[in-house]
Order: C-alpha cells, then sequence, then structure tokens
C-alpha cells in the first residue's frame, strides 16, 4: 500500500542560489523508487507516493540525494496528505475570507515548544498575528509577507534554531492538500 507525500525543499531557486531545477528533483525522485511525481511552483514543492510510512526517512533520503546531486544540503520536509489536510482544518484564521498572500503557514520538523516564542510581544505586531498549530505555524500578514515584521522576528534564531522550517503561502497549502489528497484518480494504489 502507498501512501501520498509532499516534500517541501527549504530556500531553493531564490536569488540565484541554490538551483533546483523541477525536472530534476523529479528525476531524483523517481530514481528513489517514488511513483506518481509531481512538482509544483518552481519553490521547491513535490508530490509523490510511496511505499515507505515514514516521512522523517523520506525526507533525510531526498536531502542526501539533492547534496549528492547538486553539492549542497536543502533541508527537506516530507508530510502526508491526511496531515496537510489537518493543518487546513485547524486553520484559526478565517482563510476563505483572506487573499493567499495574506495567509501563510510555515512548516517545522518538530514542534517548537512556546518558550521560543516567550520573548515575542505578539501584540507590537498587529494587525499581524500568529498562531501554533501540530508542527505548524499559521501568520495572517495582512499587507503581505514581504512587508511583515511580525514574519522577520519569527525568523530570528531563537525561534527555529535547531529546527528545520518552511513556509508557503495558503494558495500553496491548499494546492498541495489537492495533490496529496488520496481519492485522486492517478494515486489510486492498483493493489
Amino acid at each position: 500500500m502507498t501512501k501520498t507525500y509532499a516534500a517541501l525543499l527549504r530556500g531553493i531557486n531564490v536569488g540565484g542560489s541554490k538551483k533546483v531545477p523541477m525536472a530534476e528533483l523529479r528525476s531524483l525522485l523517481e530514481g528513489l523508487g517514488h511513483g506518481s511525481v509531481q512538482t509544483y511552483l518552481q519553490s521547491g514543492n513535490a508530490v509523490f507516493s510511496s511505499a515507505n510510512t515514514d516521512p522523517v526517512a523520506l525526507a533525510r533520503e531526498l536531502e542526501g540525494a539533492i547534496e549528492a546531486h547538486f553539492g549542497f544540503r536543502v533541508a527537506c520536509l516530507v508530510m502526508d496528505g491526511a496531515y496537510l489536510r489537518a493543518v487546513v482544518d485547524a486553520c484559526p484564521f478565517p482563510a476563505a475570507e483572506l487573499e493567499g498572500k495574506q495567509l501563510h503557514a510555515t512548516f517545522f520538523s518538530e514542534q517548537p515548544g512556546p518558550e521560543r516564542f516567550a520573548a515575542l510581544d505578539a501584540a507590537a505586531f498587529l494587525p499581524e498575528e500568529y498562531r501554533l498549530g501540530d508542527r505548524v505555524l499559521y501568520l495572517h500578514v495582512p499587507d503581505g509577507l514581504g512587508r511583515s515584521k511580525l514574519a522577520e522576528a519569527l525568523t530570528r534564531p531563537a525561534v527555529v534554531k535547531g529546527i528545520d522550517a518552511t513556509t508557503r503561502n495558503w494558495n500553496t497549502v491548499t494546492k498541495l492538500v489537492e495533490l496529496t489528497d488520496p481519492t485522486r484518480p492517478d494515486l489510486t494504489d492498483p493493489t
């Protein structure tokens, strides 16, 4: 029985560094034995099916393959479709009322403890807001991520040190939910 996953690569194809062409990423995933491989956008989103049920092992395997092929390390987070669906369902902000650029999800490799956010004066950043979920931080930025002082504060070492994290806008998150939906006909396991 196979399971459908999304792999989110951190910090690739931005500003001319860490170039990972999506065709090569698809080939790498297929070379690792994964099926139904597709990529979404150029920012490092891939969907694939695998018989391996350990997302952490899948992430480490992909990181190793990227480093061997491209010569640099890229943090990868791998999550299954059920987890992504749960992230969308648990969103504490009115996603349907917001533009995709106003709502983001930062995914973590492990659950950050509340102590990491203790020094952050959330009221000082209003109307920008964040909420923690299960290995995810929901970020509401009315003027977009590029101008967000809260987003900048949330990337300080005191918050993210020692944890792999990568952020996607809400449009991308919902598209990944769609692409990892196990009921999609092209992802159905024939066995």
